[in-house]
């Protein structure tokens, strides 16, 4: 479609042309590999060259930013902190079940458990 067949908005504009991701991501390698130019893309997607320039430019920062945060090796699992606390507190909680066991124990004697008076 020409430029000239293209609708236009309501002050006499041309209407936006939205990309989806896919056909973004597909003009970003045809930059990429040289299969195209700027101008060509911009011609067949039927948008503006700026646009073409600015997919190219948020891919690049896009990709320089997930290597960046990328790391070699093994990725560590995340800390489940509500479940270290609640192992925390189980733990203590055994310890003071077992502290009273032998105060009971200290208290009544051993013979006092189960056994009747």
């Amino acid at each position: 479609m020409a430029d000239g067949q293209r609708s236009t908005d309501r002050a006499g504009r041309r209407a936006k042309r939205f990309l989806s991701p896919s056909q973004k991501y597909e003009i970003w390698l045809q930059l990429v590999r040289g299969e195209t130019t700027i101008a060509e893309a911009a011609e067949q997607y039927q948008v503006d060259r700026s646009t073409i320039m600015r997919i190219r430019t948020v891919a690049k920062e896009g990709a320089l930013s997930a290597l960046a945060a990328s790391k070699p090796g093994r990725q560590q699992a995340e800390r489940d902190w509500e479940l270290e606390q609640a192992r925390a507190e189980a733990a203590r909680l055994g310890e003071a079940l077992k502290e009273m066991a032998v105060k009971l124990t200290l208290v009544e004697g051993k013979d006092g458990w189960g056994s009747r008076v």
